[in-house]
């Protein structure tokens, strides 16, 4: 508690003091300048990347992701992630590697803007094997009522950005832990698409947090919506946030594939479909926007320090997929 409750101050926001101790984390919504707001929830986990990091003894990264597969989820329905808490279970607590963590969830807060204002930490031995851990993650944001984005104004014609991933980000890590395995490598090993970098570091970049970047595009007016690109990719996630009557027309050779996607797929023989249902690609977040402010938006982001590509338009469904994914 006494390493944890610094690095929960450094996340103080208007709303939350960022103090640690009491049996609940309180938030004022008035003085994070909210008038007529809908909160929105969202929980995940980092799941089986977790047993990457354990193997390299490396733990400062994983609670990023912590925090990016929460609030990335948030943001969507165009909502400012205002708190968040974390629950760290173990067979036998290493105050070392809880600090790590803790300090990287931390990080992701201070990236998303929000402050971590509370969490658990379970030693339940029987439950876990002694070096082992498991994440789980909750954060509630606020959107003003008349703000809220749920993809009623897609429209046919309206353009489709991407925003560049950082790599596989924290889905789909069984397989990729599989493939590793089938090609006899080690996490300590050199990458064999990344010269001069160990596997398990690779593996082990965080998720890219979109936050202020969206929602600062959001506040233009011009996003029609967004979709988090995590498990499901693009096939099951842009999906979610279309009218019944519309698809989505990607093509995938406009944008740049990170290399350990192209490595994933030729090393385990996986199925260009399959990567896309199991990975983000090389695309985490998409931006759907009205037509017009598609230069604009694209421009803004890039500001904002995001790789955009634009990939593809909303088309008529006629009946068809939601997705249509060429140039694989």
């Amino acid at each position: 508690m006494k390493a944890i409750g610094p690095l929960a101050r450094a996340t103080v926001r208007p709303g939350a003091d960022g103090e640690l101790g009491g049996f609940g984390g309180l938030f004022d919504l008035k003085a994070a300048g909210f008038t007529d707001p809908l909160l929105v929830a969202a929980t995940d986990g980092v799941g089986t990347k977790l047993k990457i990091a354990i193997e390299c003894d490396k733990h400062d990264t994983v609670g990023i992701d912590l925090v990016a597969m929460c609030v990335n989820d948030l943001v969507v329905q165009g909502a400012e992630p205002l708190f968040f808490l974390d629950y760290f279970a173990s067979g036998k607590l290493s105050p070392r590697v809880a600090e790590s963590v803790i300090g990287g969830i931390a990080e992701g807060c201070r990236q998303a803007g929000c402050a971590l204002i509370g969490g658990e930490t379970a030693e339940m031995p029987g439950m876990y094997v002694d070096s082992d851990y498991d994440l789980a993650g909750f954060t509630v944001g606020a959107v003003e009522r008349d703000k809220l984005l749920t993809g009623v104004e897609v429209a046919i014609g309206d353009v489709v950005l991407g925003l560049a991933s950082d790599g596989v980000h924290a889905n789909g890590f069984s397989l990729v832990r599989r493939v590793v395995e089938t090609q006899g490598l080690g996490y300590g090993d050199a990458a064999p698409f990344a010269p001069g970098q160990l596997l398990g570091d690779v593996l082990l970049t965080p998720t890219r947090i979109y936050v202020k970047a969206c929602l600062d595009a959001v506040r233009t007016g011009s996003v029609r919506a967004l979709a988090h690109i995590t498990g499901g990719g693009l096939t099951e996630n842009v999906p979610r946030v279309l009218p019944d009557d519309a698809a989505a027309t990607l093509d995938a050779s406009c944008w740049t594939r990170p290399a350990v996607f192209d490595w994933l797929a030729s090393a385990g023989r996986i199925d260009p479909m399959e990567m896309h249902r199991t990975f983000n690609c090389g695309i985490g977040m998409v931006v759907v926007v009205a037509p017009g402010a598609a230069t604009e938006i694209m421009s803004q982001l890039r500001a904002a320090g995001e790789t955009v590509f634009q990939i593809g338009e909303i088309t008529p469904r006629n009946g068809g997929d939601p997705v249509i994914l060429a140039g694989l």
